[in-house]
């Protein structure tokens, strides 16, 4: 069974220290974000990559997108950021806009699975984002096996991957929303999957830059 761990309403500096400590030593915990549960373990252990991706049973070349604390942490993700892209950054982080990026050269090829590319957000949750200040960049995949529903609550997180997972922090039920828009903007901005962040959000930014957003007919990902 997972140890699950409820997450008080104010978490003082103290309820962190032996979570930090787990993940530091490449353990992998399950948190809720705006839709639903996540897997997150440190992109700095490559154990605990494989170990997300051996929970998610995913098939090859299925990136691991990645939670960031706050911008500043894209230096150590990004190849680059490309000038346009800072108006949808002011706008949508935090929030569930998740943008894909040309990895920079030392991204983990467990977290972009060959493609060179990553996926990088700034959650919305002032508790996940408060864990990430402490933790570093931790992955962001739903808390579930490949092809099942997202898990919504702890004990759904439970159910589903039982004692592969170490931790589950409680934080009450998830949303249940849609997942964070994916937005490509390695070349030209594509959405790749649709989300609550709409094309007519991202357009109305993109305009100030010239840039036209691009919605191609594409299998979700999940």
């Amino acid at each position: 069974m997972a140890n699950i761990l409820h997450v008080p309403p104010v978490p003082s500096p103290s309820f962190f220290s032996s979570i930090v400590d787990l993940v530091r030593q490449g353990g992998v915990l399950a948190v809720g974000t705006e839709s639903s549960y996540a897997l997150a373990a440190s992109i700095s252990r490559p154990h605990a990559l494989e170990r997300v991706v051996a929970m998610k049973g995913r098939p090859p070349g299925k990136p691991l997108l990645v939670l960031i604390a706050e911008r500043s942490r894209l230096d150590s993700l990004a190849e680059s950021v490309p000038s346009w892209t800072h108006g949808l950054l002011n706008e949508f982080w935090p929030g569930p806009l998740t943008v894909i990026f040309s990895a920079g050269p030392t991204v983990s090829s467990t977290l972009t699975a060959g493609t060179g590319t990553i996926g990088v957000r700034v959650p919305g949750s002032s508790f996940l984002r408060s864990l990430l200040q402490r933790t570093g960049p931790l992955t962001g995949t739903s808390a579930n096996r490949s092809g099942d529903a997202p898990c919504l609550t702890a004990e759904a997180v439970e159910a589903s991957l039982g004692p592969d997972v170490d931790w589950i922090l409680d934080t009450g039920p998830a949303s249940g929303d849609r997942p964070s828009t994916l937005l490509s903007v390695v070349n030209e901005p594509v959405v790749l999957r649709p989300g609550p962040v709409t094309a007519h959000d991202l357009q109305r930014v993109l305009s100030q830059t010239g840039q036209t957003v691009e919605i191609p007919d594409v299998e979700p990902l999940h």
